[in-house]
C-alpha cells in the first residue's frame, strides 16, 4: 500500500514539529507539568490561532483544514515526540469525533469552539469496576421532563481539570454490562452537581475522579438516539485508540533515538558501548519494533472509515503498540542504566508515557482478545 503523505500533510507535520522544537523543549515541559495548572494555556492558544491544528480533522465547511484520521495521526505523532500534555486527544479526537458522528444539532457551533480553542473536552467513560468494557456503565441518566438527571461516578478522566465540557456515558436502560441502553451526553463541567477530585498522573498529565449527583441536563445534551449510543462510543474509542497509537509512534521513536545516541556516548573499557555486538542486536530489535508499530498504525488509520475493518484494525495496531511500548521502553531504561529513571533525563519520562499508553483504552491482552473475538465472529 502507498503510505506516502500529501504535500499538505507533510506541511502540517513540519509546522507542528517546528513549533514544538522552538517552544516545547523537555526542560520547558518539565517546568510546566511540575506546577499548577499542569499545562500551558498559551500553547493551546497557539495550537488554535497560530498553527490552526485544532481544526486538522474537521471539514473546511466547519472552519477546519479538511483533514481526517491521517491528519490526527500526524499531529499526535509530533505531540508524542515532545510529550505534549495539552488535551488534543480528548478534545479534538474524542470530543470532535462524538460531535461529527452523532449528528448533534449543535455540532457545528461546538466544533467551531474547539477549533477556536475555547471549548475543551474530557471523556468521562471509565468506572471503578468497569475494566476496559465500554458497556460496563453503572452511571445512570433518568428521564425527567424534557431532560435527564445523571447520577454516578467516573474514574481517571484524563484532561478533566482543564475541561469546559464532559462527554459522559450513562445508562438510560438495559441491564448491567448490556450494550443496549447506553447513551452519551455533553455535560458542562461547571454544571450543578458535578464534583471533581483532580490529581497528577505518573506521565505528567492531569486527570480527575468525577461524581455526578443529580446533574440536570436538557434533551439537547443527548448525543445520538437514547439508549443507542454504544456503536457511536465504540467508533469514537476506536478512533482514539488509533490516534493514541500515532502518539506512541512519536514516543517510541524518541526512546529508540535517545538510546542509540546514549550508547554512542557512554564508554566502557575505553570504547562506546554501542560497539558491543550484543547491544547492537538489542537496538536492532528495538528498531524493528518501532518500524512494525509505524506500519500497523498507518494501516489502522487508513481503515478507520471502513466499518467492516475498523475495530479489528484498531485492536491489531494497539496490540503491536502495547508490545512495542513495553519492549522498547524497558530496553531503553536498561541500556541507560540507573540514570534512565532519574527525573532529569528525558528517557524516563518517555518510558512513563509509553507505560500509560500500553494500558490506554484497553491493555494488550484486552485488545488481543477483542481481535480474536472479532475475527472468529467474522469467520463464522
Amino acid at each position: 500500500m502507498d503510505f506516502s503523505f500529501t504535500e499538505e500533510q507533510s506541511m502540517l507535520r513540519d509546522t507542528v514539529a517546528s513549533y514544538l522544537a522552538d517552544t516545547y523543549s523537555f526542560d520547558q515541559r518539565r517546568a510546566v507539568v511540575g506546577k499548577e495548572p499542569g499545562w500551558n494555556p498559551g500553547v493551546w492558544k497557539a495550537f488554535a490561532e497560530e498553527l490552526g491544528i485544532l481544526g486538522a480533522p474537521f471539514s473546511e465547511e466547519l472552519g477546519g483544514l479538511g483533514g481526517g484520521p491521517i491528519e490526527n495521526m500526524i499531529v499526535m505523532e509530533e505531540l508524542g515526540k515532545a510529550l505534549v500534555v495539552e488535551p488534543y486527544l480528548p478534545t479534538v479526537v474524542i470530543g470532535g469525533g462524538f460531535l461529527k458522528h452523532s449528528g448533534h444539532a449543535q455540532a457545528a457551533d461546538l466544533i467551531g469552539e474547539i477549533i477556536a480553542g475555547t471549548a475543551i473536552f474530557a471523556f468521562a467513560y471509565a468506572e471503578p469496576k468497569g475494566r476496559y468494557n465500554l458497556a460496563a456503565v453503572s452511571t445512570t441518566a433518568r428521564k425527567d421532563g424534557d431532560g435527564y438527571v445523571i447520577n454516578g461516578q467516573k474514574a481517571v478522566v484524563v484532561g478533566a481539570p482543564w475541561a469546559t465540557h464532559l462527554i459522559v456515558t450513562a445508562r438510560t436502560g438495559g441491564g448491567e454490562r448490556e450494550q443496549q441502553g447506553i447513551s452519551a451526553f455533553i455535560v458542562p463541567k461547571d454544571a450543578q452537581g458535578v464534583s471533581t477530585r483532580d490529581y497528577p498522573t505518573v506521565d505528567g498529565g492531569r486527570a480527575s475522579e468525577i461524581t455526578f449527583e443529580n446533574v440536570r441536563v436538557g434533551s439537547e445534551a443527548l448525543l445520538g438516539a437514547e439508549g443507542q449510543g454504544y456503536p457511536l462510543i465504540e467508533r469514537v474509542v476506536d478512533e482514539a485508540v488509533v490516534a493514541t497509537c500515532g502518539e506512541a509512534i512519536g514516543v517510541l521513536r524518541k526512546l529508540h533515538e535517545g538510546t542509540l545516541e546514549y550508547t554512542k556516548q557512554r564508554k566502557q573499557f575505553g570504547v562506546p558501548i554501542s560497539s558491543f555486538q550484543v547491544l547492537q542486536h538489542r537496538m536492532v530489535d528495538m528498531f524493528i519494533n518501532v518500524e512494525q508499530s509505524i506500519s500497523m498504525t498507518y494501516m489502522a488509520t487508513i481503515k478507520l472509515n471502513d466499518d467492516a475493518e475498523r475495530a479489528r484494525a484498531a485492536s491489531a495496531a494497539k496490540v503491536q503498540i502495547g508490545k512495542a511500548c513495553r519492549f522498547v521502553g524497558q530496553n531503553a531504561i536498561q541500556l541507560h542504566g540507573g540514570m534512565g529513571m532519574t527525573d532529569e533525563m528525558a528517557i524516563g519520562h518517555y518510558f512513563k508515557r509509553a507505560t500509560l499508553i500500553e494500558g490506554a483504552f484497553g491493555s494488550t491482552d484486552h485488545h488481543l482478545a477483542r481481535y480474536e473475538a472479532l475475527s472468529l465472529g467474522q469467520a463464522a
